[in-house]
């Protein structure tokens, strides 16, 4: 049975979505096509119809991670005070909601200690989506020029996905708390003056 060309293109946006939650949960190396696909009723051959390797979907999945986050990031722009923007996507990104849902969250903090052994194409991927999100903060951030708001934009999410790694790898909730209620602290009086 043949399918419309729409329909294999929303099947491929339900592999891409499926996967992206999954990588971003499990890490690159705990997913598994054949169970990706049974646990969306698909055939695991059909996997190939769709994507050459595992590797496609990867940097397809990351970018999709990417896409949700730009919602959230909008979301939270668009309801803030002006002048409270920075403060209030410090507030999201360190959040204890952010931190428990890695599925759903940065793909950065989900993946980051991984991605240094990604292949190449993947890594491309990924630095061509930071560069776009630190374009989209950075007017945000203090500085004098562009590319002195750009490198304050650096420092801030590179601190940011550290803390958020570190309260994952925190046992208990209350250490968790800790961490991101103090790297907001410090990262609110840092930038958002």
């Amino acid at each position: 049975m043949r399918y419309s060309a729409e329909h294999k293109q929303a099947t491929r946006e339900r592999i891409v979505r499926a996967a992206s939650r999954q990588f971003r949960r499990r890490g690159g190396k705990g997913l598994a096509i054949a169970d990706l696909m049974r646990e969306l009723d698909l055939t695991h051959g059909g996997f190939y119809k769709h994507f050459d390797s595992k590797q496609q979907l990867l940097a397809e999945a990351i970018a999709k991670g990417f896409d949700d986050q730009e919602i959230g990031f909008v979301d939270a722009v668009s309801k803030a005070k002006p002048g409270t923007e920075l403060k209030t996507l410090i507030e999201h990104y360190l959040s204890l909601e952010h931190c428990s849902n890695p599925g759903a969250g940065c793909p950065v903090a989900a993946l980051a200690s991984e991605i240094a052994r990604y292949p190449r194409a993947v890594r491309v991927e990924i630095d061509r989506a930071l560069q776009q999100r630190i374009k989209r903060i950075a007017k945000f951030l203090p500085g004098k020029t562009e590319k002195e708001r750009e490198r304050n934009c650096l420092v801030l999410l590179s601190g940011m996905i550290g803390a958020v790694n570190m309260a994952r790898a925190a046992v208990d909730a209350e250490s968790r708390k800790a961490i991101l209620e103090a790297s907001r602290e410090f990262y609110i009086k840092a930038f958002c003056n």
